[in-house]
């Protein structure tokens, strides 16, 4: 069959939200669905149109192995011919099925229709609009805003994945009629929030982070037209094969590839100037020497490396995240009433030590095991044959698989056969990593509405400034409330003098004042 090669991360995914996992199950459950994806002829001349259609197939390409295509005319043209290029691009396995064997249809503009009765879930949009439909068509903007389009492509695959996995999920039910602004993020709004999309000049940006969510926010960049600005990509890894599985804009040939560098090839034909950085954060602000930093986009993974963005004091944040519960974008100054970055993620409890995590995940429970994790993780030796032969033992399951890893060292071969899913595909159980792997569409939303905030923040779009996070559960019919508020955390160092009066001194900060403009200074802060 056509799963992809990386079809061991989309089991993980899968572990992550679904109620009663069984690998095999799940497996035959993608195998046989059939996903239609159809359109009208004035959906693929908008821009609009062609923004939604190409993140669908993004979208859908990662985990179905099997697609229809289908336009109103019968006839492949050119543009059928790319998206299907860029679907078998993205899994080189994937299989092309006859319209009529589409199970369910994903239909973008008025005029698209199955090809068959099967059921039609409508995606749409008008400029930061973005429509979703169970029940009947929806229309399609002309702008060249690429924000509601790209939202609603988001909101078209998850209730796909409702409706394949909607037995499996809590109140796992379709979104029957939506029409939310991107801008407000308000699903009460009468009339949604819709402003002309102006020319947005943002200075200077950093995105700290390009992996599954960070490729998102790229991916959106490149299509809002008359953007300019300088925006630095901090990450230090290379693609790997499990990251293909969400990770937008990337396909297998660029296995291998560091981050930054797909960001900058594909944000070379934009206004923007990019500045790769292939090194974790810390790394780049020694090298930079230059800790002003007026706006940061933050997609990274751990809380730790969050509350290290937030301690070199950055003007202005924005982050993103996914977890299984919701997917979400908060907004952070640092001289306000609001809770900063760091409050949202000061940990409650005493976290457990990787020793131990990594023991636990891998079911090794004696005392000698966990000293031989310890002495692993602390010299940084290959595992050897007798390490993974004890945890096949331990997992119930056979060595074979494992036995490729000997030569690695046990982080490598955590962070593979744990959070890759490799030991859960293998029949490991589904409770063998706690890792939290989102599910493509999931990460594409938190990047869709993460490069929102950029823009939004830089053009001043917003004549009120919205709550501290916005949460969106992605699992279930979209919430009538998803902006709330966040206090301070007790003990944060936002509410530390010594930090607040270095963050004032770096901007020459009047408290309160709204203007982005203020000049930084040329050096962090001491308290650093």
């Amino acid at each position: 069959m056509a799963l992809a090669r990386y079809f061991d991360k989309a089991i993980l995914a899968g572990s992550s939200v679904l109620q009663g996992f069984d690998p095999a199950a799940f497996t035959k459950t993608l195998e046989s669905h059939v996903i239609g994806i159809a359109w009208d002829g004035p959906a693929a001349e908008s821009q609009e149109g062609r923004t939604a259609l190409a993140l669908i197939v993004e979208l859908l390409a990662r985990l179905y192995p099997v697609l229809a295509f289908a336009q109103d005319d019968g006839e492949t043209s050119a543009f059928a011919a790319s998206l299907i290029a860029r679907a078998r691009a993205i899994n080189e396995r994937l299989d092309l099925a006859e319209p009529a064997a589409a199970m369910v249809w994903v239909c973008v503009g008025q005029g698209a229709a199955p090809a068959n009765d099967a059921l039609a879930l409508h995606v749409g949009s008008d400029g930061w609009i973005a429509r979703f439909s169970s029940r009947g068509p929806v229309p399609v903007g002309s702008s060249p805003n690429p924000f509601g389009a790209a939202a609603a492509a988001c909101l078209g695959a998850a209730n796909v994945f409702r409706y394949v996995f909607g037995d499996q999920l809590v109140a796992g039910d379709l979104d029957g009629d939506v029409q939310i602004s991107v801008l407000t993020l308000d699903p009460l709004e009468a009339e949604p929030t819709n402003p002309t999309l102006p020319p947005v000049d943002f200075g200077e940006a950093f995105l700290v982070g390009a992996g599954a969510i960070g490729s998102a926010t790229v991916w959106t960049l490149t299509r809002v037209p008359a953007l300019a600005g300088t925006l630095h990509v901090v990450d230090g890894e290379k693609l790997d094969l499990s990251n293909v599985q969400r990770y937008v804009g990337s396909s297998e040939a660029e296995i291998g590839t560091v981050k930054v560098e797909l960001a900058a090839r594909a944000l070379a034909n934009t206004g923007l100037r990019v500045e790769p950085a292939a090194m974790r954060w810390g790394e780049f602000l020694k090298r930079r020497g230059d800790w002003g930093l007026e706006s940061v986009l933050v997609a990274l993974d751990s809380a730790e490396d969050r509350i290290l963005v937030q301690g070199a004091l950055p003007r202005w944040i924005a982050n993103a995240w996914t977890q299984p519960g919701d997917i979400g974008v908060s907004r952070h100054d640092f001289d306000d009433e609001r809770a900063c970055l760091a409050c949202l993620y000061t940990p409650k409890a005493v976290q457990p030590h990787l020793r131990d995590k990594v023991a636990e995940d891998l079911k090794l429970t004696t005392v000698e095991a966990k000293a031989r994790v310890s002495n692993l993780l602390y010299n940084g030796d290959a595992v050897g044959e007798e390490f993974l032969r004890e945890v096949a033992t331990a997992m119930n399951m056979d060595v074979q698989p494992l036995l490729p890893f000997a030569d690695k060292p046990l982080i490598e071969f955590y962070h593979v056969a744990v959070c890759g899913g490799l030991i859960l595909s293998l029949g490991g159980g589904s409770d063998a990593s706690r890792a939290e792997v989102p599910l493509a569409f999931q990460s594409a939303m938190a990047g869709v509405l993460l490069a929102a905030e950029l823009v939004a923040h830089a053009g001043g779009l917003r004549s009120v400034p919205l709550a501290v996070t916005t949460k969106i559960n992605l699992l279930r019919p979209l919430g009538s409330v998803l902006c709330l508020p966040h206090g301070k955390a007790p003990g944060c160092i936002c509410g530390d003098e010594d930090y607040l009066a270095a963050y004032r001194t770096k901007y020459e900060h009047v408290h309160g004042s709204g203007d982005a403009s203020l000049r930084a200074t040329r050096e962090g802060p001491a308290l650093l």
